[in-house]
């Protein structure tokens, strides 16, 4: 409400004065026109009609061209013109007047023409003087607030917004000095009065001509893979940098300095953003129940997003931890009011709530992101993986083959092939769990999808790097050598959920990740990218590979072959036969093992998951109690 009566109110001030301008010019016009001529100035009422006949052409005109919805400080060039057309067009009618009728009362052609002269000087004076005054500011204060000298990539709109709002706005402490764009043509002109200098080639010369401290990317439409070749050609120079998001921010005119990000790895994979067809999840999931275990959690949550945007009847979350479910579930109640939602906050390890959650709700699409996974800690805790990433999917699994779910998603992972620790091992059993359900199962499709690392999620390694980097070093990378697979959380979520348009009755879908990446070199390019030189402002640390981690990871077994789908991202990994009867059986052991913690449990899991490879190194909470041990016997 205050806002509105401070808009209500500037804008009556506004038309005052510019009825004080519009007296004021035709009175001086008169006035100067008529001592001119060596006449004694008389005001008659013609001449007082004539003056109130402008104030209201004058009204009418300037709300016509939009000039009270004018934001004054930052008028532009297409504002002046609209002021032009305003004024010219109450002057056409003054000068059309004084040929017709206006010559016997006194106001003949030069008078009409001096009064839109006058008129429009100062109209437009008015109308720029915020501008101008915000100008003086900035340049007062420049001699008190050194500016950071900006590089800009890119002379599309993109860039001339940015060096326009950095010009114009007292508020930004940025002095864009000079651009660089790879068209020839645009070569040696200006953007307001800021050259083009060059080509992206000539990036590091230019910083150092020109002193640089931060280079913005305003390149939103062109491809990842060019975006990658400059990020990097900007990495060698030594300073940050900032880039504008994306083209649909351009479109939406969202573009400025503010909405500026950090160039994060994710800008390094130098592939375009991996996209699905809207159509087939929209088939499978509109006006349909949908349960998400671990709903709260980096992959879960975003499932939580992706499917609401997709009209579902009805979205559970289901969580055992609060504050995460909480946090997804006030986020979308914001984004989506119309969304029926519940939130559940439970364990599928409780057999007998995911019993009751099946019976009261009669989700039609279930989709198992719960799970533990993190690698070393799981090494030092692996009945707990076992009781939670086996057991709870096989309790949310025969629930939802109970009460004819659908379509069962599980959420699997590249370390289930091969596995060198507890994590990927359970996921492996939960692998073979589904497939074995699924071949059996008369009511559901399931499906297993299997990926590698999500770039952002919570636990992994771009995070620690950024935290690391901020607080000063060492970044702490386990080996040189070691390589992963890596996607965007969006990527991997829509790929799931295309890959449960695709389900049919047990089967592991695969995603196409791209190239693998050495982690070495995303923390090398990521202190780079900081503005930073590594090894010299910030260690690069390699700490010996951790307990259960290996080199690189694996998306298929030797056994296992890939069938392609529609979605040449996604692929079906052949499945491996397995006696039914030992599953079980081997399950039934497992599962009273681990509730009597037993400290067996990693020879028990490789004996279902013969691929199994367990790590020989001393966990670490059997090595801190066997040197606390050793330490006591000294002394």
């Amino acid at each position: 409400m205050v806002k509105n009566d401070y808009k209500t109110s500037r804008t009556f001030l506004l038309l005052i004065a510019d009825v004080l301008g519009v007296v004021a010019s035709a009175f001086f016009a008169y006035f100067l026109m008529t001592l001119a001529d060596g006449a004694f100035v008389k005001m008659t009422l013609p001449i007082g009609i004539w003056m109130a006949a402008n104030v209201l052409l004058m009204i009418g005109l300037f709300i016509l061209c939009g000039l009270y919805r004018m934001v004054l400080s930052s008028v532009s060039i297409l504002d002046g013109l609209r002021i032009c057309i305003a004024v010219g067009s109450l002057g056409l009618i003054n000068l059309l007047f004084a040929i017709l009728y206006g010559i016997p009362y006194g106001i003949g052609i030069s008078v009409a023409v001096v009064f839109c002269v006058l008129f429009l000087c100062y109209t437009a004076s008015l109308r720029f003087s915020k501008r101008v005054y915000l100008t003086f500011l900035r340049a007062r204060s420049k001699r008190h607030n050194p500016e950071k000298r900006v590089m800009i990539i890119g002379a599309g709109d993109a860039g001339t917004t940015l060096i326009k709002e950095m010009i114009y706005s007292v508020k930004l402490n940025y002095k864009p000095v000079c651009i660089l764009d790879d068209n020839r043509n645009l070569k040696g002109k200006r953007i307001h009065n800021v050259i083009i200098a060059g080509n992206t080639y000539q990036i590091k010369q230019y910083v150092e001509r020109y002193l640089i401290d931060e280079i913005f990317i305003a390149m939103p439409s062109v491809s990842r893979v060019t975006q990658k070749e400059i990020i990097e050609r900007c990495g060698e120079c030594g300073v940050p940098i900032r880039m504008v998001p994306g083209i649909y921010q351009l479109a939406n005119g969202q573009v400025s300095v503010s909405t500026l990000r950090s160039v994060d790895v994710c800008d390094l994979l130098g592939r375009e953003q991996i996209s699905v067809n809207l159509d087939e999840i929209m088939g499978y999931i509109e006006n349909q129940t949908v349960l998400v275990t671990g709903g709260g959690g980096s992959i879960g949550s975003e499932l939580c997003r992706q499917i609401a945007s997709h009209n579902p009847k009805a979205l559970i979350i289901l969580d055992i931890y609060e504050n995460n479910a909480y946090e997804i579930e006030q986020e979308l109640k914001r984004r989506y009011p119309q969304l029926k939602l519940l939130t559940l906050i439970a364990s599928i390890r409780d057999k007998r709530k995911i019993e009751d959650v099946f019976q009261k709700y009669r989700p039609d699409i279930v989709f198992n992101a719960a799970a533990h996974k993190h690698v070393p800690l799981m090494e030092t805790s692996p009945n707990e993986a076992v009781k939670n990433n086996v057991f709870g999917t096989l309790n949310v699994a025969r629930a939802a083959d109970k009460y004819k779910v659908k379509t069962f998603v599980q959420i699997s992972t590249d370390k289930a092939v091969n596995p060198t620790n507890i994590m990927g091992a359970t996921k492996r059993i939960c692998e073979m769990i589904i497939q074995t359900i699924g071949r059996n199962s008369k009511n559901t499709n399931f499906v297993a999808v299997r990926f590698g690392n999500v770039l952002g999620s919570n636990g992994s390694v771009i995070p620690l790097f950024q935290k690391q980097i901020k607080e000063g070093g060492p970044v702490t990378v386990t080996h040189k050598d070691i390589v992963r697979y890596f996607m965007t959380i969006p990527e991997a979520v829509s790929l799931v959920l295309q890959a449960g348009a695709y389900a049919k009755g047990g089967q592991i879908f695969v995603l196409d990740m791209g190239e693998p990446v050495k982690i070495y070199d995303l923390a090398y390019n990521l202190i780079k990218l900081s503005g930073l030189k590594p090894e010299v402002d910030i260690e690069i640390k390699c700490t010996g590979l951790r307990p259960g981690e290996k080199l690189y990871e694996e998306r298929l077994m030797e056994e296992e072959g890939l069938q392609k789908t529609p979605n040449g991202l996604i692929s079906i990994a052949r499945p491996i036969e397995m006696d039914e009867e030992i599953l079980w059986s081997a399950l039934d052991t497992m599962f009273a093992q681990a509730h009597s913690e037993t400290d067996a449990m990693k020879e028990t899991v490789r004996g279902l998951v013969p691929t199994y490879t367990i790590d020989k190194r001393e966990s670490v909470a059997v090595s801190f109690f066997q040197a606390e041990e050793e330490r006591e016997e000294a002394v």
